[in-house]
């Protein structure tokens, strides 16, 4: 298979199910975002401990699902892919449960940042967020999954979650926001 085909030379690319649609569509933004947060987790990857990398992997599993089912204008058309439900959105619950039960209790806001991963998280968690918007617009226009909503909105706390996280791994202190200062 070539890498380019040529076809989106005039600024269209075509959808799962072959509609043509310009590049500039909400749709494509909205999967393009996506595959943006997508290397960002692949990118935090290469920092989470070696016992918790699986759950990064499932993510960025259920994130090209994602993308699948936002690259179709009719979510029938994306049969070999799985949708995202109800037990991915369960499972970044547990997962935020588990990351709360050994990190601080929040008394402020926190700064980004405290440690490379954790930055970088913040930075996964803010495109998360980008998307998440995105969608929201996308969905007052046409069709979208409410899960995906859904999902995306757990993934992002599951991000924050998991920038703290790197903060306490590498036993550093959480830069808390004081307002005013």
């Amino acid at each position: 298979m070539k890498i380019y085909t040529k076809t989106g030379d005039k600024g269209n690319t075509s959808l799962i199910g072959g509609v043509r649609v310009s590049k500039s569509d909400l749709r494509i933004d909205s999967y393009g975002t996506i595959d943006e947060l997508n290397s960002w987790i692949g990118l935090i990857i290469e920092f989470i401990p070696n016992k918790r990398k699986n759950e990064l992997i499932l993510i960025q599993n259920s994130l090209f699902s994602v993308g699948a089912q936002l690259a179709s204008k009719n979510n029938d058309t994306i049969k070999p892919f799985k949708k995202i439900d109800k037990n991915n959105i369960t499972s970044l619950e547990k997962l935020i449960d588990d990351y709360e039960s050994f990190l601080p209790k929040m008394t402020h806001f926190i700064l980004p940042g405290g440690s490379i991963p954790s930055a970088n998280t913040h930075v996964a968690r803010c495109v998360c967020r980008r998307a998440e918007r995105i969608i929201v617009q996308l969905n007052k226009e046409d069709f979208v999954d409410k899960e995906i909503l859904i999902y995306l909105n757990r993934l992002s706390d599951y991000l924050f979650c998991l920038a703290r996280a790197f903060t306490y791994w590498d036993k550093r202190e959480e830069k808390k926001w004081i307002p005013n200062k």
